[in-house]
């Protein structure tokens, strides 16, 4: 089966589990150190394909450079800095984030994020199902980088 099928089950199936909005998949570029949105499951548009945003920006490069999850309730209202510093909050017009980092040969090098276009947080259990997605998109992964 090919990978970019089997990273969207995944993905697909996570929304299915937690009944969340939007759940998508940034990596780190192999070249330089910006961080583009590969796959979405329950997108409203096309959008996240173009985002891009440099290590450490955003939700995707934050928790990138800091290797740990990041929630965000209440978008735009609890951020540090500005709404369009958020990109991928803004183009799925998202209120509540949830973002694991996906760890390659030790090193953060991906985020997959959970989303809710209400302000509705996830349970300890939902944010233990992303985590194991997470971990089981690492296993695929691995194999491409």
């Amino acid at each position: 089966m090919n990978c970019s099928l089997e990273i969207a089950q995944v993905c697909e199936s996570i929304i299915a589990n937690i009944s969340a909005d939007f759940v998508g998949l940034a990596l780190q570029n192999s070249e330089g150190p910006d961080v583009r949105w590969h796959y979405a499951a329950g997108n409203s548009n096309e959008k996240y394909k173009r985002i891009s945003v440099r290590y450490g920006k955003g939700i995707a490069g934050r928790v990138i450079s800091t290797g740990s999850s990041i929630t965000i309730n209440n978008f735009p209202e609890n951020i540090h800095g500005k709404a369009l510093e958020y990109p991928i909050m803004l183009a799925e017009k998202l209120h509540y984030a949830f973002a694991v980092p996906i760890f390659l040969k030790g090193v953060a090098k991906g985020v997959l994020l959970v989303g809710r276009r209400t302000n509705a947080p996830i349970t300890e259990g939902e944010q233990n199902v992303v985590t194991q997605g997470a971990l089981t998109l690492e296993g695929m992964l691995v194999s491409l980088f």
